[in-house]
């Protein structure tokens, strides 16, 4: 069973190898959510996530004739990155195994650490069995994602570092995949504050250790932009912790989790993952869980893909009305156009793009649809280029 003294031994193993992340009030946060939040910044690790805790708390222990023979893991992110750098840095061989959909960065970056990267699979269970394989045949250390507790205790150890930053914090929320960060963090926490609350989150497409403790049965998606939990079965060490430990788990959707991305880059200007997001998302999600409570957040990773964060920050400036498609219907004459962009000008917006649609619109066929997507100020503006243009003469609609 997992103990504080475990956590205690492992966050003495590694003092000095891995950072002690800040964990500061953000005042912004706590005013729009209606709780004082601490923001526990583990995206600042040197592989921007909190799993070099567990993985090289894991190394550490190994034997002797363990060290010589090396290490093999299993991993498409975080996990893998984390026991690669740490397996140099201690002078060890790693093996990872990570499936063939693998995004490219993350292979070249896991190399980048002297890790041998093996490609195999299509799915995280075919990699995971090729993994086994290869420990059986060369003689390799497995080092579990999280179902391990030595893994575990050293995620914990930033539970430690929590409560030793803000001590009567109220409640921790914790991003749960396969369990490992919550399990150490709730052991630490719960021994040293027994009446602390420990709170989960898991998105509403990987719900698997919801449906394992509360026996529910929602269903399974195939993709999270929270990929760092996309977890379908859960720990059984971790699992037992969990049951055991954690007051309640709660689900969020890939919405809030791309809104807390979104207001982590604007407010807090750090870049989190989606899986790191979460616990901002459940506070999003569940306001009144969570008012007036001194609340630990954990911003556990922060390697997110550049696309895919271009494609958050344009559908969040759509949500939030700063970025607006609109519609306006006029005669199809010269100098209409000019007319159109000089009124979107006067009303302080600014013109992204312009299509002009003849041949697919209901109008007559003199007249023109002209779609424009605008850079604006929020919901009250896009009604005052709305009205604008309408004064002008013009239909106008939003889209």
């Amino acid at each position: 069973m997992l103990t504080l003294q475990d956590i205690q031994h492992a966050a003495a193993r590694l003092h000095g190898q891995v950072l002690d992340t800040p964990c500061v009030e953000s005042r912004t946060l706590s005013e729009i959510v209606g709780a004082q939040v601490f923001l526990k910044f583990e995206n600042l690790q040197f592989t921007a996530s909190f799993k070099e805790r567990g993985a090289c708390n894991r190394l550490t222990l190994l034997t002797p004739e363990e060290r010589a023979r090396g290490v093999v893991a299993m991993s498409a992110g975080n996990h893998a990155q984390g026991v690669a750098y740490h397996a140099q840095r201690l002078g060890l061989r790693a093996v990872i195994v990570m499936p063939r959909f693998t995004p490219a960065v993350k292979v070249e970056r896991t190399r980048g650490f002297g890790a041998e990267v093996v490609l195999h699979g299509d799915t995280l269970e075919e990699a995971r069995a090729h993994a086994y394989a290869l420990a059986d045949q060369q003689g390799l250390t497995f080092v579990h994602p999280y179902d391990d507790a030595a893994v575990a205790a050293g995620q914990g150890t930033l539970g430690l570092e929590m409560l030793q930053a803000v001590p009567d914090l109220d409640v921790l929320v914790i991003a749960v995949g396969g369990g490992g960060l919550i399990a150490g963090v709730a052991t630490a926490a719960k021994a040293l504050r027994p009446g602390i609350e420990v709170v989960g989150v898991q998105t509403t497409r990987f719900p698997a250790m919801v449906n394992a403790i509360k026996g529910t049965q929602h269903p399974q998606g195939t993709s999270t932009i929270a990929e760092g939990i996309a977890v379908g079965t859960p720990g059984q060490i971790t699992r037992e912790v969990v049951a055991r430990l954690v007051d309640d788990l709660l689900l969020v959707d890939e919405g809030d989790i791309e809104q807390a991305m979104l207001m982590l880059l604007e407010i807090e200007k750090t870049l989190v993952e989606g899986a790191g997001a979460a616990g901002l998302a459940a506070l999003l999600r569940h306001p009144q869980r969570f008012a007036g409570k001194r609340v630990g957040l954990v911003l556990c990773g922060g390697n997110v893909d550049p696309l895919l964060l271009a494609a958050i920050i344009e559908r969040g400036m759509v949500r939030s009305g700063r970025l607006v498609r609109i519609k306006v219907s006029a005669r199809d004459v010269p100098g209409v156009l000019a007319r159109i962009t000089a009124t979107v000008a006067d009303a302080g917006a600014n013109i992204e793009e312009v299509h002009h649609q003849r041949a697919f619109t209901m109008l007559a066929a003199q007249n023109v649809d002209i779609e424009l997507v605008l850079q604006t100020r929020g919901a009250a503006h896009i009604q005052d280029v709305l009205e604008r243009l309408r004064t002008a003469g013009m239909q106008a609609e939003r889209l």
